[in-house]
Parts: C-alpha cells; structure tokens; sequence
C-alpha cells in the first residue's frame, strides 16, 4: 500500500536516508524503531509530504505522491505531540476537520466517546492537559476511518485506562485489514501492537521482517530483549565499519 523506492535525503551534509526502500502492507501492523538520528521521524515526514527528499519517490496505493495531495485523505497521522489553536474548543476542531472533508458523511467517533471527549465539547485546547490533547489527537486520527493509520508515540501522555482502550483500537483496525505504522519507545507496547519490525540504522533498514523471525533470529523469546540483542549487532557493525576505515 506504501512503496518507498530508492529515497536519499540530506540536511546540508548530514545524510539522513540513504538509498531507503521499504514496504508497507495493508492489514499488517509495523513497528518502526531505531536510535535518536536513525532517520525514523524523516521518513514519516517524507510520507506525509511534510519533506522533500533530494531523490527517489513514495507510492500510496500505487500512485506516486509527488505533486499530489489527495492521497492524505488515506491517511490517519497522530503526531508525538498535537499543536492545535489556544483558543478552538474541542467540538470546534472536530467540526473543522469533518467540514474539510465534505466526502465523508460517517465518522468514527468511538475514541472520542470511550475517552469522554463528547463530554467536554466546549473546553478551549488551552485548558487541557497532555493527556487529554493525546486523546484529541488519537480521536483525529480515526475519526475518518483512513485505510492507513501512522501513530507517532501515540500512548505517550495517556492514562492506563486510556492507553487499553487506544491499544484496543489499533488491534481492532488492523483486523479490519488497515496498514498501521507505529513509533514508540515502549517496546511492550509494539509487542503488543505489531507483527512486523522495521529497525532503522544510520539511515538504511538493519531489519525486516516479522517479530516471530525477529525473536527466531535473535534466539530471544521476549520483543524487548530481542530488539536489545538487535541494537548490540547495530552498533557493532558500526564499530567494525569505523575500525576499517582507518586501516
């Protein structure tokens, strides 16, 4: 459903992505890892058409996104952290967003309704806490029921209780045949969540496939400590690398 094909991108001299490929499935789940400047939040970024890359190109559902815009209305983003107008109330934003998309005439409010959103419809976004924003910003993301649903850090912020009615959520959409993106730093939680690992290192793909093969591999039976026994072959590869070129 997502084709990322031979993208490169530079700030300034700084290579964030180099040469990148990838592909992402409808009704898989994926979780997107990698250390701080691996080139992650880029790549969402490129998705979106928040970024240019310097070369190569993004297909969604087969169509390049280059000059194209449309194809956003596929796609579900909740952001690590929403930056949303002081003074707009709850209801108002919802509002906005459902009147820029005349297209649609069902919404999925089930977020919204299992958070206690429709309740506070006429609080301003500044008098809200970060969790409740989160829960603002999750809502957005399923409320136009998109067949590709990007999450970054999505239960950050959120209480237990909130936090097992999103996980809820995710599990039933990807049942639903959705393609799901995940970014977090809570390793439990993509267990919980995905079924396919993507580690980003240095800008290229170190891993890809899926968290049986991932935990197979690394001949550990728990996600957190396989993907610790990954992050060891990462960094010594870069070690062994950095020893060769001085020699």
């Amino acid at each position: 459903m997502i084709s990322v094909q031979q993208i490169h991108k530079k700030f300034g001299k700084l290579e964030v992505l180099k040469d990148f490929n990838l592909e992402f499935e409808s009704g898989k789940s994926y979780a997107l890892m990698g250390p701080n400047g691996s080139g992650k939040t880029t790549l969402i970024k490129i998705i979106l058409g928040m970024v240019i890359p310097n070369a190569g190109d993004i297909l969604v559902k087969g169509n390049s996104i280059k000059g194209s815009f449309a194809y956003r209305s596929d796609i579900g983003y909740m952001p690590q952290i929403g930056r949303y107008p002081d003074n707009i109330k709850i209801g108002q934003l919802f509002s906005m967003m459902q009147d820029m998309r005349p297209d649609i005439k069902k919404y999925d409010m089930e977020l919204a309704s299992e958070f206690g959103l429709m309740d506070m419809l006429d609080k301003p976004m500044r008098t809200l806490s970060g969790g409740t924003r989160q829960k603002v910003s999750a809502s957005l993301a399923f409320m136009f029921r998109p067949d590709i649903l990007i999450l970054d850090e999505p239960t950050a912020g959120l209480d237990p209780i909130a936090v097992e009615i999103l996980k809820n959520k995710i599990i039933q959409e990807r049942e639903k045949g959705r393609l799901i993106l995940i970014t977090s730093h809570i390793l439990s939680e993509l267990d919980e969540l995905t079924n396919h690992a993507i580690y980003i290192h240095e800008g290229k793909v170190f891993f890809n496939d899926t968290t049986e093969s991932l935990k197979d591999i690394t001949g550990e039976s728990k996600f957190t400590t396989a993907i610790a026994r990954l992050m060891e072959w990462s960094l010594k590869k870069k070690q062994i690398k950095t020893e060769l070129s001085h020699v």
